[in-house]
């Protein structure tokens, strides 16, 4: 999955980054609000966490415009103030959550994986294609009850493929929710993962040329 920080403070920012990413997530970071507005209004993320006070447009203003523009990606609002008028102000402006800083990443975390869930976003945390499972609570894949072990990046790409089975899904769009925008992708990287995969669960991924990838049994 692909989350958005819209957080000025660099060293926050870098540091959940860093959290998320070892958790299996890309992740893109902007700065201010108007670079936060514009990612989260031209790319497509899981969750966006942004801090309530950012330099250009504040978060408040950021989320109302979001919605607005009938844009209902989960926020998680930050905040360095406790006061409820600002938690409240947030929320009122089509936040999903807040959270307030300082904060521990473990609940920050769990706030995420909650939003991910919610019903409206219809997202599972155990997924089937055939004789193949994933489960994004423990990140586990097993074949026929055997465990496979993979990599982050493998473990994203199969989730991706996953969650849309007997779906044709292109190179751009692979790297678009797997890589952070700022990844240096080189243009054979996704034939290197989708082979590795392969080579773990033979039969399953398919190549569509000229298309992309998809995932199913094979007909």
């Amino acid at each position: 999955m692909r989350l958005l920080v819209v957080e000025d403070e660099h060293k926050i920012a870098a540091a959940l980054k860093k959290g998320l990413e070892q958790e299996n997530y890309a992740v893109d970071l902007a700065y201010d609000g108007e670079e936060g507005y514009d990612f989260a209004s031209t790319e497509d993320y899981a969750v966006i966490i942004l801090d309530l006070m950012l330099p250009k447009m504040d978060g408040v203003t950021v989320c109302k415009k979001l919605r607005e523009d009938n844009i209902h990606t989960p926020i998680l609002m930050l905040t360095a103030k406790g006061e409820l008028d600002d938690k409240v102000s947030g929320l009122n402006s089509g936040a999903d959550d807040y959270l307030t800083k300082p904060f521990a990443f473990a609940e920050l975390l769990a706030r995420v994986k909650a939003l991910t869930r919610r019903p409206k976003h219809t997202t599972q945390t155990k997924l089937k294609v055939a004789d193949l499972t994933l489960n994004t609570n423990n990140y586990e894949v097993k074949r026929n009850a055997k465990v496979i072990q993979l990599s982050k990046k493998e473990f994203a790409l199969l989730e991706y493929l996953m969650r849309h089975p007997n779906t044709i899904l292109s190179k751009d769009q692979i790297i678009a929710h797997i890589w952070d925008y700022e990844a240096d992708v080189l243009p054979n990287t996704v034939e290197v993962y989708i082979g590795y995969l392969r080579r773990k669960l033979p039969n399953l991924i398919h190549t569509i040329r000229g298309f992309g990838y998809k995932i199913g049994e094979a007909k």
